[in-house]
């Protein structure tokens, strides 16, 4: 088995052994505290740009399944872990995780303390990084992590969404005939779905909700929108820096009051950039299956599903126009608010990932609850 070196930009080397592809990839190193989700992390395009590290010590046990992708294909960077397997345990899997990322041009770094690695990004904050199998140089690879971009400042979304609009219909499908889903809702509303690095899993809930999606590019003007005639306008997760998507901002912020509008994630910080917030960087993010979030509104926790590296300051929000819903618990940074005039609400966590698992489903019949009560009529 051949060796495989992450080299951190503060000189900082970590060595292993090579798994997947024979590859040499850049990007932000960052951790998720997950146990399981492992294939969904691989291909949610939110990772894009950075290098990942799982903290359970044990990953691709149950291979991957091309039913649970979040994308067409791994939007990781490269992926660190402390134990790789080589081998898949589960009736459900089509590929064995390393033949998957290996297909995709990931590199893996394997055997290396993880625990070490995590706690110096909580201490220092996560930083740049290479992950390389071809060379052995690590000096070299140090040089290279400081000279590539810092994620502050970079436009990433632009890049992971689509070029042309699309039509999804498809429902969430079960994983096995024990899990229940429960029968779509009938389909009543057409929402537009601003593909910032959009997940399935969200499409899939949309569609369960009772909605028609139209899926359509980040640039897409807000008078295109309302040319599709849409019940209401969905703004998606996505990776990269909020601030420099200027021209994304603008169009959100002439459909608020056109539209009814829900934002996850990304989503979350660019309608608060929309109406006149301000968003920071995290030292090291937030990225797990556990984050417990209180809804300020029902006084419920919600154990959640994260993946962000930025947040909104509630300080610059207008509390004459925006009313806070939801709060992390654990070091209280927003996650949640809505507007007080207009039908438009967002959380910064993924309701549709589910680690509750069920906890957070209701924001999407709150979504669909706006779209009917904004229809010509509905106050009649």
């Amino acid at each position: 088995m051949s060796t495989a070196i992450l080299a951190l930009e503060d000189g900082t080397v970590f060595e292993g052994r090579s798994f997947g592809a024979p590859a040499e990839r850049a990007g932000e190193v960052v951790f998720n505290t997950a146990l399981t989700g492992y294939q969904e992390v691989f291909t949610d395009p939110s990772y894009s740009g950075q290098i990942v590290i799982l903290t359970n010590p044990q990953i691709g046990n149950y291979g991957t399944s091309r039913d649970d992708n979040e994308s067409l294909r791994p939007y990781i960077e490269g992926l660190v872990v402390r134990e790789f397997s080589a081998v898949a345990s589960n009736w459900r899997s089509d590929t064995v995780a390393g033949e998957f990322l290996n297909a995709g041009g990931v590199p893996i770094v394997s055997d290396l303390d993880t625990r070490a690695l995590v706690r110096h990004l909580r201490s220092r904050g996560v930083m740049r990084g290479v992950l390389s199998a071809v060379e052995s140089d690590a000096q070299k690879l140090v040089e290279k992590a400081r000279s590539i971009p810092t994620m502050a400042g970079l436009d990433l979304a632009s890049l992971v969404s689509t070029r042309e609009p699309y039509e999804w219909t498809a429902p969430v499908e079960p994983c096995s005939p024990s899990q229940r889903i429960g029968k779509p809702a009938e389909i009543r509303y057409h929402v537009v779905a601003y593909d910032f690095g959009i997940k399935h899993n969200i499409l899939r809930r949309l569609v369960q909700a009772g909605c028609r999606v139209t899926v359509v590019p980040s640039l897409t003007s807000a008078e295109d929108v309302l040319a599709l005639a849409p019940d209401g306008v969905f703004l998606s997760n996505g990776p990269g820096d909020p601030e420099p998507l200027v021209a994304q901002v603008a169009n959100i912020r002439k459909l608020i009051g056109r539209k009814p509008v829900f934002g996850i994630c990304l989503g979350h910080q660019l309608l608060g950039l929309a109406v006149g917030g301000k968003t920071y960087k995290l030292k090291f993010g937030h990225r797990g299956a556990n984050h417990p979030v209180r809804n300020e509104l029902t006084q419920k926790v919600e154990i959640t599903s994260h993946n962000h590296g930025f947040a909104v300051d509630p300080d610059s929000l207008n509390a004459n126009d925006v009313e806070i819903t939801h709060w992390n618990l654990n070091d209280h940074t927003l996650e949640g608010f809505r507007h007080r005039r207009h039908p438009a609400f967002c959380v910064q966590y993924h309701p549709e990932a589910a680690p509750g698992p069920h906890d957070s489903h209701y924001l999407f019949d709150e979504f669909t609850k706006l779209m009917r009560e904004s229809q010509p009529g509905a106050g009649k």
